[in-house]
């Protein structure tokens, strides 16, 4: 792109007015998913593309970021997932601009466009398989009981933290092959991504700083790893990875780590964020509650695509826009920020009837919490389907009576649907 183009580009953006709703402020993203819709559906039905101020609170100051396209209807994100030679992903995926170090160490390649995307997502491919998911099927199951035999006794519980992070934790640990003695280290690592907005979360930390320390202790601690798998391959995906091989080529370590990285950012705050929120909907709505629980075996797979839909984990996923192009009828110029809005398009009433309502048995169930096709689909949504499920089954049939007992606290965060507590109760059991 030459710099009059560029110099062409700023200057249109700095002649569009912002709409009238502020989408960027952390105030908006810290009230309930409820009041947020009512925004949303103002804004399919009136302006579903329309222009932004900047996120409030950046990551870096950026002199180049003047705003951003919200795309809130569901066709038009499937349109823009679809479109990857128009909207990349190369230069990051959430609202801040981010360093190019941190999108190569944190977000994985999820936040590359081909060749390079192409090249690392097959061999990725070649290693993390359907059939390598299913073989792990038994592990899934027994840390859904590990999980709930270490609160059944108890009688109330922490779900969000004591529950629904531990399981996908436990299973990532188990499939790449991390240590017991070194998992709570890493896990915890690990929090700053999603949370990097949420004062809990951080704990008082600058975020940059912070963010870069979790990437390098992970970058030498998984490239130890590797060294020991090339050295003394055992059956994981970790060895799988390094192993992986498409037309002779095959992954660097750095596109190992920074898979790990993805794996244990994306990779359990997606089954989290559902199980928490699944938890909350599964109290509001007591009579989904019992019709799932008269046929269980027969009625979970529908169930799990409904709370999948309903929890939007990740409620946000941004473009940027390679040329000038056109999207419903709105003229989107090259360098654009383009930020797509799961959580709207989940709720589009053309396409979900009365998705205010939690309806396990919703069928046809077209959510793209899973993305919305094209070639940055998601890897690990069967794994994530498949925790769910044995999530609920130990739950649901060993704590009959579990039910939440105070206020679930959201995670502050413009990316993730996140749950930083969730209280519930049931009779203690053994």
């Amino acid at each position: 792109m030459s710099t009059s183009e560029l110099t062409g580009s700023a200057a249109e953006r700095a002649a569009r007015p912002y709409d009238e709703v502020d989408l960027s402020s952390m105030d908006f993203w810290s009230a309930t998913a409820q009041e947020r819709e009512r925004v949303f559906a103002v804004l399919r039905a009136e302006r579903p593309v329309s222009w932004h101020r900047p996120a409030a609170e950046p990551l870096i100051e950026d002199p180049n970021d003047q705003g951003f396209w919200a795309v809130v209807r569901h066709a038009d994100l499937i349109e823009v997932t679809k479109r990857h030679e128009d909207f990349l992903s190369g230069e990051g995926i959430m609202f801040d601009s981010v360093p190019q170090e941190l999108l190569d160490g944190a977000q994985g390649f999820i936040a590359m466009d081909p060749p390079r995307h192409t090249k690392v997502r097959r061999l990725l491919t070649a290693a993390f398989t359907p059939k390598q998911i299913r073989r792990i099927d038994d592990q899934i199951r027994a840390n859904a009981r590990r999980v709930v035999d270490a609160i059944a006794a108890k009688g109330e519980a922490d779900f969000a933290t004591d529950v629904a992070a531990l399981l996908p934790a436990y299973n990532i640990f188990d499939m790449v092959g991390v240590p017991e003695a070194d998992r709570e280290r890493i896990l915890a690592s690990s929090q700053f991504a999603g949370g990097m907005h949420d004062p809990e979360v951080m704990g008082g930390r600058e975020v940059l700083p912070t963010l870069f320390e979790s990437m390098l202790e992970q970058r030498e601690y998984v490239g130890g790893l590797i060294a020991q798998r090339r050295e003394n391959p055992t059956p994981d995906l970790l060895t799988a990875l390094t192993q992986a091989e498409v037309d002779g080529e095959r992954l660097t370590d750095m596109e190992i780590i920074s898979f790990f990285g993805l794996l244990m950012v994306a990779g359990t705050d997606t089954t989290r964020q559902s199980l928490s929120h699944g938890m909350q909907a599964l109290h509001d709505f007591p009579d989904q509650r019992a019709w799932l629980m008269a046929d269980f075996d027969g009625r979970i797979a529908m169930a799990v695509e409904e709370m999948v839909r309903w929890a939007t984990p990740i409620m946000t996923f941004r473009r940027t826009a390679a040329r000038d192009c056109e999207l419903a009828g709105q003229r989107i110029t090259a360098g654009d920020k383009v930020v797509m809005f799961y959580a709207s398009a989940n709720w589009d009433t053309e396409v979900f009837d009365h998705p205010e309502r939690l309806d396990l048995s919703r069928h046809p169930n077209h959510h793209i919490s899973f993305g919305g096709g094209g070639i940055h689909h998601c890897l690990g949504g069967q794994l994530a389907r498949q925790q769910i499920r044995a999530l609920w089954d130990e739950v649901l049939h060993r704590l009959p009576d579990i039910h939440v007992s105070g206020e679930l606290l959201p995670t502050r965060s413009n990316f993730f649907h996140g749950v930083n507590h969730l209280p519930v109760r049931f009779t203690p059991a053994r």
